[in-house]
């Protein structure tokens, strides 16, 4: 037995055994959710989603940490807004946004003051779609009061002359954000709306598709009405990607939070391989990669990939995947859960504003640019 190879590596078997040992208190009940996730969430999903909570008021939310995140899946119809994004937009946690226009469209019923109610899955959606009910899996709302009306608001906003001219969506959805502020203070709404609380706190929201919701298909009847309304994708692919290496800058660190995956997950990390492939000036990827998802990596989608794959697409710095966390768990359980955390274990940031810095950090990134490759010799004609 003295020659059993095991008993040459004690050292290794106690530093692998040297971590927090499993033994958490008994619930009693009045434990505070941060507390509760602190000491029980000890393993398994339960110990990535404390990682994760853990990663981002920690680390993520220092000072010098920019902190964007991606929207996808239906949030806003599950309240998600009011109850979550709108705290942390508020408390400085949130610096932008990449969302789906779904959510966004969504999250004007709130500022309206439209009705959402808890259903049952289960409904026949034939007698729904009689009755004129849509169903979100088990939210429900009425076609004609909710989303019909959300439609011709959102028309006579598009209408206005603010709208017409050639817009970023960052810029489009400020605009849409003081009308929806102003409709939550006319209807005496506390702050519910995502939009209303991003142009409040300067800060700036794109869609990576704009076209891809309601918003974007009454923007385009609208052309039919001879609507001056020009959305400029491009132009947010450059905003997206100035915001992403100002953060990189003079010893500040860039973080993204991604819920859910799919197109805004893309853009929000596509930042970091546009600087440094497209435009040549090289970074080492975002320094924080957080993702709340129930998609497998193994199907090659996007949405499930993981950050050491991103490492590959220099969207992740190689040396900062430590500070990378996935967690495989539903963005409307965990959401809730991030921002009772965030508010329970961190204090305020100050507002970056970034929505107001948006020309001059475009301008810092094309005189990089151009200091680095000059102007394009290729013919305009």
């Amino acid at each position: 037995m003295k020659d059993c190879p095991r008993r040459n590596h004690k050292s290794e078997h106690d530093m692998l055994l040297s971590g927090r040992r499993i033994l958490p208190p008994e619930i009693k009940g009045d434990e505070s959710a941060a507390d509760l996730i602190d000491q029980c969430f000890l393993a398994y999903n339960a110990g990535r989603l404390r990682e994760a909570l853990q990663l981002f008021t920690r680390k993520m939310l220092e000072p010098e940490v920019t902190v964007g995140i991606s929207l996808a899946g239906a949030l806003t119809p599950a309240g998600l807004g009011p109850s979550c994004i709108v705290p942390l937009i508020e408390a400085g946690f949130v610096d932008w946004i990449v969302s789906t226009g779904a959510n966004l469209y969504h999250d004007l019923h709130f500022a309206f003051n439209y009705k959402l109610v808890a259903g049952d899955f289960r409904y026949d959606d034939r007698y729904l779609h009689e009755v004129g009910v849509v169903r979100i899996y088990d939210v429900l709302l009425s076609l004609d009061e909710c989303l019909i009306e959300t439609d011709r608001r959102v028309q006579e906003m598009l209408v206005r002359p603010e709208f017409q001219g050639r817009l970023t969506t960052a810029e489009l959805h400020h605009y849409m954000g003081k009308y929806a502020a102003e409709a939550e203070e006319k209807a005496g709404l506390p702050h519910v709306s995502v939009l209303a609380a991003a142009y409040r706190c300067g800060v700036p929201v794109y869609t990576s598709s704009p076209g891809d919701s309601t918003i974007g298909m009454v923007a385009a009847a609208e052309r039919f009405r001879d609507s001056q309304l020009v959305l400029d994708p491009l132009a947010d692919v450059n905003e997206t990607a100035a915001i992403y290496y100002w953060s990189k800058q003079e010893g500040r660190r860039s973080a993204v939070v991604i819920f859910g995956g799919g197109s805004p997950k893309n853009f929000v990390l596509q930042t970091a391989p546009h600087v440094t492939d497209i435009l040549e000036i090289e970074t080492k990827g975002h320094d924080y990669f957080l993702q709340f998802t129930d998609a497998r990596p193994d199907t090659g989608g996007l949405s499930g990939a993981t950050p050491q794959e991103a490492v590959s697409w220099g969207k992740v710095d190689p040396d900062r995947v430590p500070d990378s966390v996935v967690c495989y768990i539903d963005s409307t359980v965990a959401m809730p859960l991030l921002t009772s955390y965030a508010l329970t274990r961190r204090s305020r940031r100050p507002l970056k504003r970034l929505f107001e810095r948006r020309e001059e950090l475009v301008r810092q990134l094309r005189d990089e640019f151009l200091r680095r490759h000059g102007s394009s010799d290729q013919p305009t004609g």
